[in-house]
């Protein structure tokens, strides 16, 4: 099959595509059990061993620091050996690491398991998963790619109710329990078993292609080009960490009322995932360095609204429309800027080393902000946020792709 031939059902099951049906569950596990849940279990953590929330959350911080050091061995790991091997590793680490949290007895013990939860994190989330598609379709992974983060899109629509169902049901320790026994139990295996073991992709191009859809010359995955795709990445990876960190809190502080900063809140999932749609559908003839500019641009838009009108509750709900919608674009470019600019040689480890700054700012992201909402005021926090957005979409304008 070539890298430009629709599957069909049978090759999501016994085909090249299988990689993107298994991986669709095992993100949406790996995501919902790892990145997703603390927002919710952190407070209660710190309730139980009487630690202040901000040091409680910074074990989470942690954990993605140590992820971002990772990001680049995961990665050039997975082009060595394939994602059939490396990431059934980062589902058991991530088993471990949820069941040493539920046991940890103090504060060392507590960031060991999150610095064990980062090296997980590096092999299981949407970093290792598109090295695993680059690896196996080539330069025809766009598609794969999309597909799986339309999937994916789904993981906090999931986490979110089933952590809080799970939590007051069992407590955070069961819920952390159950999502490891998921993790070595569904995900590992699957990833072990079930990801395709050989690169399928076909170097020859199809016949009777039109020049504009011949490839194109990439460029070297060094010098002004990489700088300027691993910094807009880096700082567009500010945003989402440091909003999920404070922004339904700043629109409460801003006069919204709980019920509608919660229904604002859960605008941003479907927004992500109508956007991946559209792309899916509609944005094959675009470059992804086109995707990228219109994500973070759609980003920029919504913080100049914020900025231009006077706050209401449709503002809020505008804002957190235009920022899914962008987080949803800019996640697919993650994975497919890097294939167009630099081939799909060395793949993963060419996404690894741009995930690993991402990774570090995103760890960051959340303390920042938090530090100058607390010490200067909400409206400068969101100030320095939109600064990094219009960073990132600087970066991804001044990027020049071969003719």
């Amino acid at each position: 099959m070539t890298s430009r031939q629709m599957p069909n059902a049978r090759d999501f099951v016994f085909g090249p595509w299988r990689a993107v049906s298994v991986l669709g569950v095992t993100e949406i596990l790996s995501w919902g059990a790892l990145f997703y849940p603390p927002v919710l279990t952190v407070p209660l953590i710190a309730a139980d061993h009487a630690w202040p929330r901000s040091f409680a959350m910074g074990g989470f911080s942690l954990s993605l620091f140590v992820g971002g050091l990772c990001s680049r061995y995961v990665g050039t790991t997975i082009d060595r050996f394939g994602g059939h091997v490396v990431m059934p590793i980062g589902s058991v680490l991530g088993a471990a690491g949820l069941a040493a949290l539920v046991a940890a007895p103090g504060a060392a013990t507590y960031f060991a398991a999150w610095t064990v939860l980062g090296v997980a994190m590096a092999a299981s989330l949407y970093d290792p998963a598109f090295a695993t598609l680059g690896r196996i379709f080539g330069v025809g992974a766009r598609s794969p790619i999309t597909t799986l983060t339309l999937a994916g899109g789904f993981a906090s629509t999931v986490s979110w109710p089933a952590t809080q169902y799970l939590i007051d049901t069992v407590g955070w320790r069961g819920a952390y329990l159950i999502y490891a026994a998921l993790l070595a139990g569904v995900a590992a295996p699957l990833h072990a078993l079930a990801l395709p073991r050989e690169r399928f992709v076909n170097a020859a191009p199809p016949p009777a292609l039109s020049p504009e859809q011949k490839p194109a010359a990439v460029l070297p995955a060094r010098g002004l080009a990489f700088v300027l795709v691993a910094a807009g990445f880096a700082a567009y990876a500010f945003v989402p960490s440091a909003l999920s960190a404070q922004l339904l809190a700043i629109f409460k502080r801003f006069g919204l009322g709980a019920d509608t900063v919660v229904a604002i809140g859960m605008l941003f999932g479907p927004s992500q995932v109508l956007a991946r749609i559209v792309e899916l559908s509609f944005g094959r003839r675009l470059h992804p360095l086109w995707i990228a500019r219109c994500a973070v641009g759609l980003l920029v838009i919504a913080f100049a609204l914020l900025a231009l009108l006077p706050f209401s509750a449709i503002t809020a709900a505008m804002f957190a429309v235009l920022y899914g919608m962008g987080n949803g674009l800019l996640t697919i470019a993650r994975g497919t800027v890097p294939l167009a600019l630099f081939g799909a040689a060395g793949y993963g480890r060419l996404v690894g080393r741009i995930g690993g700054p991402f990774l570090v700012v995103q760890a960051l992201a959340p303390v920042v902000v938090t530090y100058i909402a607390d010490r200067v005021s909400d409206g400068g926090s969101l100030a320095v946020v939109a600064a990094f957005a219009v960073a990132a979409l600087i970066c991804f304008l001044l990027i020049r792709r071969t003719p």
